[in-house]
């Protein structure tokens, strides 16, 4: 018994019981099980086949956090589950007083159903921690950029030689100094309702000590959430693209949802439909755009 409810027996009973199709794979013919393949969890976690077989043989039974979270959410656990599966591999479960990179199953559920829209989800920090193809076709692939730089704020107020860059090519704010005030703004809301999470400590403290306009703003002590926002995409394929930028929290956990729509009716909807049907363009295709402007992600 204690066997059979062990991190590996637990991960394979939770990866048969979703079906591809909830999580926005095709199901295709032939199938022997409804529950999602190994190479599609791997695929959805981030991690490596190899990985989920030697997890769910026992054979590794200490996965990282991340690695934990990322599991989480691509078998679409809920937070209790995702609370039992950091314990099953002697992590500490997430607290209430510290910021969740997990995403509820009727979160996934809404964001996977928005349609033409580009989407993506950040924790109360401003880590990204999920977005949709379209995202990726309309801003680049984030997954280019390492995890830890994969973050709007580090990507608004850069504090080293090294560039955050949560799109692959320039989006750049209309009002530049309105957002990066509601940023600032957000982030010192997120240490209220997140007294003791080290991850948003560690944040605050390099970008004030790295980034002088960061600590402009952070000493002016302003409380309130971004938003909304307008934004023109520089696309390589396509080139440029006005979206509007609406931000969405859900509950307790603070996390951001954030959707890019272009206007109805207009060349920039046809546009981001071309990036769209286009896909994942090849970053050095964006080479020709410079590095003089600020990356920015749509927000």
């Amino acid at each position: 018994m204690t066997q059979a409810a062990g991190l590996g027996p637990t991960i394979r009973a939770w990866r048969d019981r979703l079906s591809p199709t909830a999580t926005g794979l095709p199901a295709g013919h032939g199938r022997r099980a409804a529950g999602l393949r190994r190479e599609e969890l791997a695929e959805l976690a981030g991690v490596s086949v190899d990985y989920i077989v030697r997890l769910e043989q026992g054979r590794a039974t200490t996965p990282s956090a991340q690695v934990a979270s990322a599991l989480a959410r691509a078998l679409q656990l809920t937070s209790a589950e995702r609370d039992h599966l950091f314990r099953l591999a002697h992590l500490a479960a997430p607290t209430d007083d510290q910021i969740s990179d997990h995403i509820p199953p009727g979160v996934q559920r809404v964001v996977g159903r928005l349609g033409d829209a580009a989407v993506a989800v950040f924790a109360a920090d401003w880590q990204l921690i999920w977005w949709n193809r379209n995202w990726a076709a309309l801003l680049g692939d984030p997954s280019a950029s390492p995890p830890g730089l994969r973050n709007f704020a580090r990507d608004t107020f850069p504090v080293t030689s090294d560039k955050p860059r949560l799109s692959q090519w320039p989006v750049l704010a209309l009002d530049d100094e309105v957002t990066s005030a509601a940023v600032v703004s957000d982030l010192r809301r997120a240490t209220g309702r997140f007294p003791r999470d080290r991850r948003l400590a560690k944040l605050i403290r390099d970008l004030a000590e790295g980034n002088e306009r960061f600590a402009e703003l952070w000493a002016a002590g302003t409380v309130a959430a971004h938003r909304e926002d307008r934004k023109i995409v520089e696309h390589p394929s396509v080139g440029a693209v006005t979206v509007d930028c609406d931000v969405l929290t859900d509950g307790d956990a603070e996390l951001k949802i954030v959707i890019l729509t272009a206007a109805p009716g207009t060349s920039d909807e046809t546009s981001m439909r071309l990036a769209v049907v286009a896909g994942v363009p090849d970053p050095s295709t964006s080479a020709d755009l410079g590095d003089t402007t600020r990356h920015r992600a749509g927000r």
